[in-house]
């Protein structure tokens, strides 16, 4: 997977992006990313271990910054500190994928032709 998001099948822009951070993409963009993501993310701390879960918040004002999630299991509140990120995976299904207003505009389009032909087939 590029260390850049790239568009899914699904329009999905995040959905199984594997960030590299460094020079081209910061931990604090990959958090932001992470914080608007609708789908589970995998935080990969700096020692190798794994957390997969819901991250539902995060604060870079405080002295120590940190993300907060839910387990897969729904437990926590859980607190990471962004000095222990090594990087965070977009593992889990995003949840809002084709689900923005242009994506409804663009299946209603889609919907408009195929009833007036259903129309015109029945006389109507």
């Amino acid at each position: 997977m590029p260390s850049e998001p790239g568009a899914s099948e699904d329009g999905s822009l995040l959905e199984g992006w594997e960030p590299v951070v460094g020079a081209a993409t910061s931990l604090e963009d990959v958090i932001d990313r992470a914080f608007d993501y609708r789908g589970d993310v995998t935080v990969v701390h700096r020692d190798g271990t794994e957390l997969t879960g819901y991250l539902f918040n995060r604060d870079a004002e405080v002295r120590e910054p940190f993300v907060q999630m839910f387990d897969r299991a729904g437990d926590g509140p859980i607190t990471i500190p962004y000095a222990e990120i090594r990087t965070i995976r977009f593992t889990g299904k995003d949840t809002a994928a084709g689900k923005s207003y242009e994506a409804w505009l663009r299946r209603k389009s889609e919907r408009l032709p195929a009833a007036a032909a259903s129309d015109s087939a029945r006389g109507a």
